[in-house]
């Protein structure tokens, strides 16, 4: 009796143990699930190889300091499989996962939502039928702290914060990454290109010169999905403001706000003539700041109303200057809601009509609302990758240093030492946190000699931020993808001018 009691105590402990240690969540830091599927993308069946895995990142004397978390989606179904198109794919925040776009706009697999993009129950996702996988393979990469990826400890303590959480520490270690995985797949003779949402312009910007001079991996094609820019954005001052005047146009004439001759005009027909005021006279006006004539100033305010939707008088108390949070908050005012930042399609409702901005992010709280779900399911359910570890929709990354940001002339130096490599940007005219116009003028301005111009092309769609929520966007965008793909084929031709 004395032997099994001892036995059974022996029992008891290693059960405890085994249950203790299960709840240690600690993520592989280096592994692969492979699953193998099957789909139809524009009438044509498409095979594929999914690969859910991490990859870890090192230091200088070769030991794990992080892990990253990334899908890969190859087609399997095609021949010279490893010369197609390899496409990296970011998203932004800084500190946001790398899933808005891998479950809404590019991937095989796609949200269930309602034809304008928004959440629907039962939650979950669908077969996308404008994928991009057809003609690309593609690989959706989470930078540290942001889905499943995470540091990790070095001798019992985790590595410096400084080495991730920064522009340029970020494009650093994912250069690094890159090439290594690279290397790993196999994938040197693939044309190689990068997409970057908002903040992750900014990273695919900087990743264009890093890869190119450090790493030595040229490409094809650089993709900026509603671009951040902070040359543009951060700086405050004339052009920064005027620069938001024809999103408020667009924002406006959604919301049926603007003066009946505008109103009964198409978008695009709108948009032209609150360019051309912004670049042409609200600049210059803003610019001569409290010395502009006050009669001149008037004249701008209402021209401005005009544009805008916001009376003449509010727009006068704001000095011309008038906020984008403010205009949230004010286009709406009389029918007690508020309009979204990162697409302003999106309605919401304060507890106060008075303020100067929302009390949330519509569209944010929306897109999480069916996104989250969809995610975590996708993840185990079909790619097999099953973990304890929480899927960071936005991770702890800040403090972020902001600071030594040459990104936008980064890319030009890239584009003017690889006669390949062309840009694309796409942008939703709803978007009022990274401004289709905004993103225009950073094409504008990254080329001053003008020799790099036919290059470059912009998109613009009937949505915002994540235009690709839209379903008739979703469909236009990845069809530019595809084509700006087809123009970026040297097919023979020698990399010169």
């Amino acid at each position: 009796m004395q032997i099994k009691k001892h036995i059974a105590i022996a029992l008891f402990s290693l059960f405890c143990f085994k249950g203790l240690t299960a709840q240690l969540r600690q993520l592989p830091v280096d592994t692969l699930v492979v699953t193998n599927h099957k789909t139809t993308i524009k009438g044509t069946s498409v095979t594929y190889r999914a690969e859910a895995g991490t990859q870890p990142v090192w230091n200088e004397k070769g030991q794990p300091i992080a892990s990253l978390f990334y899908t890969y989606y190859r087609r399997t179904n095609v021949n010279n499989a490893s010369q197609r198109p390899l496409i990296f794919s970011f998203n932004g925040g800084p500190g946001s996962a790398s899933v808005w776009m891998h479950v809404a706009y590019t991937g095989p697999r796609i949200l269930n939502i309602d034809d304008e993009g928004y959440p629907v129950q039962p939650y979950g996702f669908q077969s996308n039928p404008f994928s991009i996988l057809d003609v690309a393979d593609i690989v959706y990469i989470n930078p540290v702290n942001t889905g499943y990826s995470r540091m990790i400890e070095v001798d019992g303590k985790l590595p410096d914060r400084g080495q991730f959480f920064g522009i340029n520490a970020d494009i650093k270690y994912l250069a690094e990454w890159m090439t290594t995985f690279v290397s790993r797949k196999q994938r040197w003779e693939a044309p190689k290109y990068l997409i970057g949402e908002s903040y992750g312009g900014t990273r695919v910007m900087g990743l264009s010169l890093a890869l190119q001079n450090q790493q030595w991996m040229y490409l094809n094609g650089v993709i900026m999905v509603s671009p951040a820019d902070y040359k543009t954005l951060r700086t405050g001052g004339p052009v920064s403001s005027a620069l938001n005047l024809p999103y408020f146009t667009a924002a406006a004439w959604y919301h049926k706000q603007l003066p009946a001759d505008l109103q009964s005009k198409d978008l695009l027909d709108v948009l032209p003539p609150a360019e051309d005021f912004a670049i042409n006279t609200l600049v210059p006006a803003l610019a001569k700041g409290g010395f502009l004539p006050m009669e001149e100033k008037k004249k701008i305010a209402e021209r401005m109303a005009y544009f805008s939707g916001v009376d003449a008088k509010i727009i006068l108390q704001h000095n011309l200057n008038l906020p984008t949070r403010y205009f949230w908050k004010e286009l709406l005012r009389d029918e007690g809601k508020t309009i979204g930042r990162l697409d302003s399609r999106y309605l919401g409702i304060d507890k106060k009509e008075t303020g100067d901005a929302p009390d949330y992010s519509a569209e944010l709280t929306s897109w999480l609302h069916s996104f989250t779900p969809a995610i975590n399911h996708y993840i185990r359910k079909e790619l097999k990758f099953s973990t304890d570890i929480k899927y960071n929709m936005f991770g702890p990354v800040r403090p972020w240093n902001n600071e030594n940001d040459n990104t936008r002339d980064n890319l030009r130096q890239a584009m003017a030492q690889n006669p390949y490599l062309q840009v694309m940007t796409q942008s939703g005219y709803y978007d009022g946190a990274t401004t289709y116009f905004a993103a225009k003028y950073s094409q504008w301005q990254m080329d001053p000699s003008g020799k790099l111009r036919d290059r470059f092309s912009f998109k613009g769609y009937r949505s915002g931020h994540m235009m690709y929520l839209r379903r008739a966007d979703l469909e236009q965008a990845n069809e530019d993808i595809r084509a700006f793909l087809e123009a970026t084929n040297p097919q023979g031709k020698a990399a010169k001018y």
